[in-house]
């Protein structure tokens, strides 16, 4: 197997195993801010999807700044051989036919999951939440070398 394959079936590994990603957003000054929340990938892991209320300092950064990093990782491995997964992409509050399409994405591993589905009417107003997607620009994961550097890989 490839060094390149090698990598992408870590980063896939990585994705699958996890329930939770870190958000990284920039309010409209630039100040950084970092959030862990639950979320499912689409089948093609081009797309992951969260919901949270419109009033946590994410969303109201999505807001105003769609550019967002992600990082899911592995917090069991041994000190430096880290395993991780990071994304650059941007991210956007879904409505409409995007909704649809976002919610059935989202509640696609509940039931394996063991999480409640949630419904369109949780999603909407007069709901606090909403169904948020990020579509990823381009992944890495870290070189295998010991060194804190990031590898492109195609997921």
């Amino acid at each position: 197997m490839s060094l390149a394959a090698e990598l992408t079936a870590v980063a896939r590994k990585v994705i699958d195993a996890n329930l939770y990603m870190t958000l990284g957003t920039a309010d409209q000054d630039g100040r950084p801010w970092v959030s862990p929340v639950y979320f499912v990938a689409s089948p093609g892991l081009g797309e992951f999807y969260w919901a949270s209320t419109t009033q946590t300092r994410h969303s109201r950064n999505l807001a105003v700044r769609p550019e967002l990093s992600i990082v899911i990782f592995d917090s069991q491995v041994p000190v430096y051989q880290g395993r991780a997964v990071y994304l650059t992409a941007v991210g956007q509050e879904l409505s409409g036919a995007e909704l649809d399409d976002g919610l059935a994405v989202y509640n696609g591993p509940a039931a394996v999951r063991g999480v409640s589905l949630v419904e369109r009417a949780d999603l909407e107003a007069p709901a606090a939440y909403r169904l948020y997607r990020a579509v990823v620009r381009r992944p890495y994961t870290l070189d295998p070398s010991g060194h804190d550097l990031r590898v492109p890989v195609d997921l």
